[in-house]
C-alpha cells in the first residue's frame, strides 16, 4: 500500500513539474518589458547639497570632511558602484581622492568635482567674516551632489565611465596651499587615455548661466551645449565664451586629454559666507544632470 501510494505522489510531481516547465518556456517566449530608466532627480540631488551642507564647511582635515568622504563612498556603493580611494599628499597636505566605476575596465568618460570647500571667506563683502569658512554649497556640494545623482541614473551600458570627487581643489592663493591639488594627484597617479572629460562645478546656482569656457576642448563643449539644446536648455547652457578657468579640467587639458569644465562662474556667493543651500535649486541641478544624461546617450 506504501510503495503504491509513493508511485502515485512520484507520478504527480513529475506531472506538475512537466507543466511548470511548459509554463515557463511559454512565458519566456513572450517579449518582456523593457525596465524604466532611472531618471536623473533634481530634487534628490538638492537633498544631497542639503546634507552636505548640514555637515558643515568639509574643510580638509575637518571632522565635516571625513563625514562627508565616508558618506559619498557609502551612496556610491549603494548605487553599486565600485569605490576606491586615493590618498596623496601635497604641498604637506594629506587628501583623499574618491573614484567610482563599474568595472575595471579604463576609464573612457569620467565626470569629477570638488567635494571640499575653501577655509576662509576672503571674498565676502563683510570685511570681518572674511575669516569664517566658505559653507560650499555651490561651490562644491551642488557638483558632488549632480555626480551621485549620475551614479544613481546612469544605464548600466556605459560601464567605461568613472566619477571622481577631488579633494584639496578650493584653497589656492592662501599659505600653504595651491588649488586644484586633487585633480593634480589624480592625473599623476593614474595611468589614463580617457575619451572625455568633464568636471562639474558651481552648476546648482538658482540662477544658472553656464558660458563656454575658454581653455576646454571646443569639440566636446559643442557635444555637450548641442544636448542641451536638445533638451530646450538653451537659455542655461549659453553658447559663448566667457571665462579662462584654473579648474579641475586644467590638468587633463595639460596632460592631452578632452576636457570641458562646466562651470557658472557668475555666481556672486563664490568664497563668501552667503555660498549656502538658499542661493542653489533643484530645478538647476537637473537641467545640468539630465543634459549630461542626453551627452551620454548621444555617445552611445
Amino acid at each position: 500500500m506504501t510503495t503504491r501510494k509513493n508511485s502515485i505522489y512520484l507520478v504527480s510531481g513529475i506531472f506538475f513539474l512537466a507543466g511548470l516547465s511548459l509554463l515557463w518556456m511559454s512565458y519566456s517566449d513572450r517579449p518582456q518589458p523593457e525596465l524604466a530608466p532611472v531618471k536623473f532627480d533634481g530634487l534628490r540631488a538638492y537633498q544631497d547639497v542639503l546634507h552636505q551642507t548640514a555637515l558643515g564647511a568639509r574643510l580638509p582635515d575637518s571632522e565635516a570632511h571625513k563625514q562627508a568622504r565616508l558618506w559619498i563612498r557609502a551612496e556610491l556603493e549603494a548605487a553599486g558602484w565600485q569605490v576606491e580611494e586615493q590618498v596623496f599628499e601635497a604641498l604637506g597636505h594629506q587628501g583623499y581622492n574618491i573614484i567610482a566605476y563599474r568595472d575595471n575596465a579604463p576609464a573612457k568618460i569620467l565626470f569629477g568635482a570638488h567635494y571640499d570647500s575653501r577655509i576662509y571667506a576672503d571674498h565676502d563683502p563683510d570685511v570681518d567674516k572674511r575669516k569664517q569658512a566658505v559653507l560650499g554649497a555651490n561651490d562644491g556640494a551642488s557638483g558632488v551632489a549632480v555626480q551621485l545623482e549620475l551614479a544613481r541614473s546612469i544605464p548600466l551600458e556605459n560601464e567605461s565611465v568613472w566619477l571622481v570627487f577631488f579633494d584639496l581643489e578650493d584653497n589656492g592663493n592662501l599659505p600653504t596651499w595651491d588649488w586644484i591639488l586633487g585633480s593634480r594627484a589624480f592625473v599623476d597617479g593614474y595611468a589614463l587615455n580617457p575619451d572625455a572629460v568633464i568636471i562639474l562645478d558651481m552648476i546648482g546656482d538658482a540662477d544658472l548661466n553656464i558660458y563656454l569656457e575658454r581653455n576646454s576642448n571646443p569639440e566636446l563643449r559643442e557635444e555637450i551645449w548641442a544636448a542641451a539644446k536638445e533638451l530646450g536648455y538653451e537659455n542655461n547652457f549659453i553658447n559663448t565664451e566667457k571665462f579662462s578657468m584654473l579648474d579641475d579640467h586644467t590638468p587633463f587639458v595639460e596632460a592631452g586629454y578632452p576636457a570641458v569644465d562646466v562651470i557658472d562662474f557668475d555666481y556672486p556667493y563664490w568664497h563668501t559666507t552667503g555660498d549656502t543651500a538658499d542661493k542653489v535649486s533643484a530645478e538647476s541641478l537637473g537641467i545640468v544632470g539630465e543634459t549630461m544624461l542626453a551627452w551620454l546617450k548621444n555617445r552611445h
